[in-house]
Order: C-alpha cells, then structure tokens, then sequence
C-alpha cells in the first residue's frame, strides 16, 4: 500500500564536538526493528514455499482498494494503523484518539528511524493489488477486510513512508528491501501470509523468495 506524502527536505549542518558525541549515544539507543506475529522459522517457510500453488498472475480488472476495507476499529479508538504504530514503535505515547504523540519507529527495510509517525506507513507485505492478482479478487468483501487488516499474522509492519511508496504493488521478484540483512525476515513473511490466506504465486515471485530464503539461517 502507498500513500502519496510531500517531500522531505533534507538539511546537512556542521556540529561541534559535544553535539556529535551525543548523536552517537543516541543512534546506540535506536530500537530494533519491528516483529510482526507468526513469521516462520526457515524450515516451515520452506514447507510452505513448497506447498504454494504457481499460477499465471491474475488481471487488475475491477481492483480498488475500497474493495479492501481499511483502516477498521480495533479496540476503543484505536484503529488497525495506530494499533501497529503502538507494536512497532518504541516508547510511543497516544492521545485520547489513539493518535501518537511521541515515540519512535524503526523501518527494517531501510534501517531508518522515524519520530514523526507521518514519515511511516503501514505495509502490507503482500500488498493489496498483489493479493486480488493472486486470488483475492474472488473473495467476498469481509475476507477482503480481514486480509487488509490482518493482526494475527506477519502481514504488516510499520516502515518508512518513502520506502512502501516505492515497493508498491510489487512482489519479490522485481522488490526487495534495500537491507539485505533484512530479506530473509521479508521472504518468510511474504510466504506465511500467502500460505495462510491461500493465494498462488508465479514462477518467478517463487524463484525470488526461494533465493531470499536461502540466506536464512534459521
């Protein structure tokens, strides 16, 4: 998923002595990345890669991402964005409408740190176009909504804003994460949440994972 944000305008300053030791203690201190729930060790990814039906990839005819209802209520105001901002985030702080007001976010597909929540999305791992190319354009609308809102699984984590815009609707075959320290990770998700939702892949998307998920180690 994507959303269209203004541009960030990036400054370079001088800083003395005592202003650079404190930024260092300060990276020390940067979260470790999010963890969504349920991402597979490498053997069951294996069996699941394994066990994915490989299929010519579906049309677009008639996708929107209204088909995909998102984001729903969670719990009180909170709404299924904010409830990821909560998980993924570090030390963060809400109003009383489950807006953040403080904390931090670290996108593992870059290795960027955020503390504006606007600088984050929330990524689908198999996006929404890619799931109704894959099968979820025979689904009712609730599964639909289920999918897009899918808290129980390792389908989506809170990253860099600029980052998700770029990967869009693409799977692993023409998109990866820029840290390749972090596409082992990417490459079970990807595969626990299409194993779990039923949707097939292509012969390529499976040859990409398959190269991905050999650099696991566990």
């Amino acid at each position: 998923m994507f959303h269209i944000r203004r541009r960030r305008i990036r400054l370079t300053i001088t800083v003395t002595a005592a202003t650079a030791a404190i930024a260092a203690s300060l990276l020390v201190a940067t979260p470790a990345g999010a963890t969504p729930p349920g991402i597979p060790s490498k053997a069951t990814a294996q069996s699941n890669l394994n066990a994915l039906t490989v299929a010519t990839q579906g049309a677009m005819t008639g996708y929107s991402r209204d088909l995909f209802p998102h984001w729903i209520t969670i719990s009180g105001a909170c709404n299924t964005r904010e409830t990821v901002l909560r998980r993924d985030g570090s030390g963060v702080s809400v109003d009383s409408s489950c807006y953040p007001t403080s904390g931090s976010w670290y996108s593992p597909y870059d290795g960027a740190t955020w503390t504006n929540p606007a600088d984050v999305d929330i990524d689908h791992i198999v996006p929404l176009a890619e799931a109704w190319r894959s099968g979820a354009s025979s689904w009712a609308t609730s599964r639909r909504q289920s999918f897009a809102n899918d808290l129980n699984g390792p389908q989506l984590i809170a990253v860099t804003d600029n980052v998700n815009q770029a990967k869009g609707d693409q799977d692993p075959s023409t998109w990866q994460p820029s840290r390749t320290a972090y596409r082992c990770t990417y490459a079970k998700m990807w595969i626990r949440t299409k194993y779990n939702w039923g949707l097939h892949l292509q012969s390529a998307e499976k040859s990409a994972l398959q190269t991905m998920l050999n650099t696991c180690t566990s």
